[in-house]
């Protein structure tokens, strides 16, 4: 049986269709992912996000367990500021990727993927051994609540005190919201610029009400998980269990910007990782426009005349630019943008054309 987070009663009161994801019943949609997706770009969408993990780690080593546990560099991270990074295994392969937030010198908060939580905070568990820190899984008892879009400051400020011009993005502060305690994060997963609100899951429904109610003179909807996929496609933003695997390393991924290896002292995959940097990956990671109207989707093959050179991840057709987007892997040879393949829908062959990411950038 899927679990409920805290708002499920809040989204069966606004009419929402559910999905089981990762073994949550989540909101797909309210009424319409298109209308959902115009309004996050345009104006701004009310996601909940409460399925997602919350792992706490403190002490006096927080800093030195997660530079050895995680690829980034987490001690140059300052109080007050978010980094987003993975966590791999031995041999390199990503365990799942984070955002990992500095709440003061010896806090941290690490928010993982729903699908890996357990995964993430067994694994950090483990690697806390030795390390004069403690790990603590609050994911339990707290909820995120994300509000996404061009109009997102405007709804914040109407129900909250904090300085939002201070606070800049990857950054989070202790605020309020109508005398609800929040940490809110100026991060997000859509492209557009956009808040994360953590608080308790007691709490949590009333602090969704109160954002319906400052957002809808602003055009600010309830925002489920269909729009959700297609606006980080646009933004070019991987998911994990498509764009990203415990197979990849994150260099295949071509994000081998997040793995640190000057950072001093040992971490769990550098060995691996170091080798792994050093190769020419046979695939990587690349944006597919269409034409047309048929979108290729997870698990299409893509092909060079008749021979299967990659395989798409995610895709779909773009609410926002109007055409057939994916990302894909394709051997190295076949990367270079401006690159014609064609892309197996159903038995029938589509011209897709190599392009960079993201799709999309906001203005």
């Amino acid at each position: 049986m899927s679990r409920e987070t805290s708002l499920h009663g809040v989204h069966k009161g606004l009419g929402a269709l559910f999905t089981d994801f990762a073994g949550w019943s989540m909101p797909v949609r309210y009424a319409s992912e298109l209308a959902e997706h115009k309004a996050v770009r345009e104006a701004a969408g009310l996601f909940d996000l409460s399925h997602m993990a919350e792992i706490h780690v403190t002490g006096k080593q927080a800093a030195d367990v997660l530079d050895f546990a995680l690829v980034g560099n987490l001690t140059g991270v300052k109080p007050g500021r978010a980094r987003y990074t993975m966590i791999c295994n031995a041999e390199g392969g990503v365990l799942d990727d984070l955002v990992v937030y500095r709440l003061a010198d010896e806090h941290y908060l690490v928010v993982a993927n729903a699908g890996n939580a357990q995964v993430v905070a067994d694994a950090l568990e483990e690697r806390v051994a030795g390390f004069d820190a403690v790990v603590d899984d609050r994911s339990e008892t707290t909820a995120l609540i994300a509000v996404q879009g061009p109009k997102a400051v405007e709804i914040l400020a109407a129900v909250t005190d904090a300085d939002l011009d201070a606070l800049k993005y990857y950054a989070s502060v202790p605020a309020s919201v109508k005398g609800h305690d929040v940490l809110l994060a100026r991060t997000g997963y859509t492209g557009e610029d956009g808040f994360e609100l953590f608080v308790d899951a007691d709490e949590a429904p009333a602090v969704w009400r109160l954002l319906l109610e400052a957002g809808e003179p602003h055009g600010l909807v309830p925002a489920g998980l269909a729009c959700r996929d297609t606006l980080r496609l646009e933004a070019g933003m991987p998911l994990y269990g498509n764009e990203l695997t415990v197979e990849q390393s994150p260099f295949e991924a071509g994000l081998g910007r997040v793995v640190k290896f000057e950072k001093p002292g040992d971490f769990v995959g550098r060995t691996a990782l170091e080798e792994r940097s050093k190769q020419d990956v046979p695939r990587v990671r690349v944006g597919l426009k269409g034409a047309g109207r048929r979108a290729p989707r997870h698990g299409y093959k893509l092909l060079a005349g008749d021979t299967e050179i990659g395989e798409v991840t995610s895709g779909a057709l773009s609410p926002t630019l109007g055409y057939p987007i994916a990302m894909a892997y394709v051997d190295r040879a076949y990367a270079e943008p401006g690159t014609e393949l064609s892309v197996d829908i159903r038995g029938r062959i589509e011209p897709v054309e190599v392009v960079a990411l993201p799709f999309y950038s906001r203005a």
